[in-house]
């Protein structure tokens, strides 16, 4: 996973002042790191015995739907607002940089009792509480989060209480 480390790029003062963006779309541009990259994803015991995937807006989609067709789990999406049609759950959260919401469609949470959240980073963990909230609201059961880079500085495992499988500590 190396090779992936070098892979992930930093933007300073990305989205505003202080910040520095951690970019994994520079992955996409090499398919044996990427395949390999989802590949360790998918192996992930608590995927196993999921019944579902959630992947959250927008960068998340990539990784999980990549894992949920390698895994052969459906997955669901949590997007940003004002993006799915229907009977939506929606919850805001505090960004590091500000506020945003997530929202589910909630026919799509039905079918499905537990979940593994994939998304591309973890860092302060509000967006990965938001969506748990979510589906602890309607009774839903979160296995795990699989995640390609975690800052661990940030410390946002702390806000979770299900295991985290993080491909690069940074």
């Amino acid at each position: 996973m190396k090779k992936l480390e070098n892979l992930i790029l930093t933007y300073k003062d990305f989205p505003k002042k202080g910040i520095d963006f951690k970019d994994v779309l520079e992955i996409l541009q090499y398919p044996d790191i990427f395949q390999e990259l989802i590949l360790k994803m998918s192996s992930n015991q608590f995927l196993k015995n999921a019944e579902a995937i959630i992947s959250i807006d927008a960068r998340g989609f990539i990784f999980g739907s990549a894992v949920a067709l390698e895994s052969s789990k459906p997955m669901i999406v949590a997007r940003k607002p004002g993006k799915l049609p229907g009977n939506i759950l929606t919850r805001e959260y505090d960004l590091e940089y500000g506020k945003n919401s997530l929202s589910i469609q909630s026919d799509a949470l039905k079918k499905f009792n537990s979940f593994v959240i994939v998304d591309d980073l973890l860092a302060t963990g509000g967006t990965v509480d938001c969506v748990t909230k979510l589906l602890q609201d309607q009774n839903k059961e979160i296995l795990g989060l699989i995640t390609v880079i975690e800052l661990k500085e940030l410390k946002g495992r702390l806000k979770l209480d299900f295991p985290v499988h993080s491909m690069v500590k940074i």
